[in-house]
């Protein structure tokens, strides 16, 4: 997916290039909503594919529900209230209504062209994004005499809708975070561009191979991840009794595991555990703090984020493609807020002033 990755932003890179251009040579963007945007349209394009312009008023959908979940994400918990006939509980419903449709059909108009496809070089020409396969996946489990372990349509749906909310709220704030610390820390942006440079050379946008060779950047995203984890805890429950140290878990009890304070602790990561030092992974994330396990930005086990290596890989893909053409820092009105709200976020945005190099 690297190249559909690439020539998304590449796009976007260029917009803000001339934006900037027309400004006198300063910007000012507000990073969270940029972002935002970037990688609303990379996962779209990661989903649809070819369909990606009749996926994109799908996805605008479901952001307006995640907006709606948003808010009530601030008020009290009143059990029933969201059975309630309320204006903002109706019109949630209503979009849950017109995205599951809208789904469907673009999953009907997907197969059909699959069907339709019947010579090998035209099959061959099919883009690999997501949705073609998981429609393969529900052939291929229509075939299974296991109709417990049958895939469905449904499935699809709802796949696409945790993709869409996962994919785009992480990764954005991830990338936001990251470039508000190396404006913060102008010495670290000069040493991973130079990186960047050194690595790519002449390349608008990295390879897999280049991406492989930027060890900087890595330790910078994981520095980053460490400061601000867009999850910031995770809920797990006992399958079984189990003695955790010297104490016992009986089954069925959910733990709350606060991976912001994990990742806070100075007895895990020394005393500079508040402070931004991505060196501390240079030796890797398992020689990073004093426990091999302290690191749980996409959690970890069996129920580790399914998504991690698609989220890093589009961080590492953007920022490389960033520094390369932008220098940035913190725009005088900048307010450093982190503030929960589902994931961590900047609660009064994240304004940076940009340059082009």
């Amino acid at each position: 997916m690297i190249p559909m990755m690439a020539k998304s932003m590449g796009e976007e890179v260029m917009k803000l290039s001339e934006e900037i251009s027309n400004h006198d040579g300063n910007f000012v963007i507000d990073a969270s909503n940029w972002f935002q945007n970037l990688v609303e349209d990379v996962i779209t394009r990661a989903i649809f594919g070819s369909f990606y312009e009749e996926g994109r008023p799908i996805l605008k959908l479901q952001a307006q529900q995640v907006a709606h979940a948003t808010e009530a994400y601030h008020k009290s918990f009143i059990p029933g209230y969201r059975f309630l006939p309320t204006k903002k509980n109706r019109i949630s419903r209503r979009l849950n209504k017109e995205i599951r449709k809208s789904l469907l059909n673009l999953i009907g108009r997907r197969r059909r062209t699959m069907t339709n496809s019947s010579s090998p070089a035209v099959c061959g020409e099919l883009p690999n994004d997501l949705l073609e396969i998981m429609i393969k996946a529900v052939d291929e489990s229509a075939a299974n005499s296991n109709h417990l372990l049958a895939i469905t349509e449904n499935d699809i749906v709802e796949e696409c809708k945790t993709i869409f909310f996962a994919g785009k709220h992480t990764t954005s704030n991830l990338l936001t975070w990251t470039v508000v610390l190396l404006a913060m820390h102008p010495r670290w942006q000069d040493d991973v561009r130079e990186e960047v440079l050194r690595v790519c050379e002449s390349r608008d946008s990295p390879t897999k191979d280049d991406l492989a060779k930027l060890k900087t950047l890595g330790m910078i995203l994981n520095e980053a991840l460490r400061l601000y984890p867009p999850a910031v805890a995770i809920i797990r429950r006992a399958k079984v009794n189990v003695r955790l140290g010297g104490l016992h878990i009986p089954q069925g009890t959910e733990l709350l595991i606060p991976i912001l304070a994990v990742h806070h602790d100075p007895t895990l990561w020394s005393s500079d555990a508040r402070e931004f030092n991505p060196s501390r992974f240079g030796g890797g994330v398992a020689q990073a703090a004093k426990h091999p396990m302290a690191f749980m930005p996409f959690g970890l086990g069996a129920r580790r984020c399914i998504g991690q290596n698609l989220a890093v890989l589009q961080a590492k893909l953007a920022m490389a493609m960033i520094l390369r053409r932008f220098s940035f820092e913190l725009a005088p009105d900048y307010k450093h807020a982190p503030s929960v709200l589902m994931l961590l976020h900047p609660q009064h945005g994240a304004p940076i002033v940009v340059r082009n190099l």
